[in-house]
């Protein structure tokens, strides 16, 4: 009977100091009743937060702050156009020069580059205006009946890429624009673009297979209100001989004030002229 008395003494210690989980510790009747109310209804809890939510967010704030403690500035924004590279010019993609020798993308009057990827062509055209800038596709050097490319500077200061047919000495917009991943810029009063068309395309009078060779026509000049006018020289230079874009090629054709002084007859006028001056007249 002593034994069973101990047993039972024992046992009520044990469930009054709560070691089997049967009497809740005070502090969890306070976490009880801030749960619940007095008939179990919900009451307020306080939030809470585990151990990984507040690691990562005290890693994302240390991530995002500098050594002194300060935000990262924002990342800077994305050249909306990225500048023409001649240094590829000849190697990865072909380029036409027109202007003073050794200019470039940014110096020379009229400058155009053209590269395959995949099944489009690449264009890169820029030319010293402040209206519009064109290429031609043309199987005869002359304007007429020719597929044209050309970048449009607007009244509200964006590049669009149009497409025209020559019609004689008239340029129409054809509705219809094969010109996809568009970009244009208007800086230091130059009109540059970017684009890309179809390799190959349906057959129509308005549109060429670039697959083949053509001469290029190239033009600028000003524009009224987004409307493309009358190029600035009268005779707009051409290729010399059909253009393949599956020939990467550097050409440089010099504008007509270097094309004066670099001809032959003209040197050697220069050339009789100095003579004469230095003899004298017998």
């Amino acid at each position: 009977m002593i034994f069973l008395r101990r047993l039972v003494q024992l046992l009520v210690l044990l469930i009054q100091s709560g070691w089997w989980g049967v009497t809740a510790s005070p502090t969890d009747e306070g976490a009880l009743r801030a749960g619940h109310g007095e008939h179990g209804e919900p009451g307020h809890q306080e939030p809470h937060k585990d151990s990984y939510s507040t690691f990562a967010s005290e890693f994302l704030e240390s991530r995002y702050l500098s050594d002194d403690g300060y935000p990262f500035p924002t990342a800077p924004p994305v050249d909306p156009f990225a500048k023409i590279k001649v240094s590829d010019c000849g190697v990865t993609k072909g380029c036409i020069r027109y202007g003073k020798p050794g200019c470039d993308a940014e110096t020379c009057d009229y400058f155009l580059s053209y590269r395959r990827i995949g099944t489009d062509v690449e264009y890169e055209m820029s030319a010293d205006t402040d209206g519009w800038v064109a290429v031609g596709f043309s199987s005869d050097k002359k304007m007429g009946g020719d597929d044209v490319m050309g970048c449009v500077h607007d009244d509200n200061g964006r590049v669009r890429i149009h497409h025209f047919y020559n019609v004689g000495q008239w340029a129409k917009e054809i509705k219809r624009n094969p010109a996809r991943d568009e970009e244009g810029i208007f800086e230091n009063n130059r009109v540059t673009c970017r684009f890309k068309r179809p390799l190959y395309v349906p057959r129509e009078e308005t549109l060429v297979d670039l697959h083949l060779s053509w001469y290029y026509l190239f033009a600028w000049g000003p524009a009224i209100q987004g409307s493309i006018t009358r190029h600035d020289i009268d005779n707009p230079p051409v290729s010399d001989r059909m253009i393949s874009i599956y020939k990467y090629e550097d050409l440089f054709m010099p504008s007509t004030a270097y094309q004066t002084f670099n001809s032959p007859l003209c040197l050697l006028l220069i050339v009789a002229l100095t003579f004469y001056l230095l003899m004298g007249t017998p």
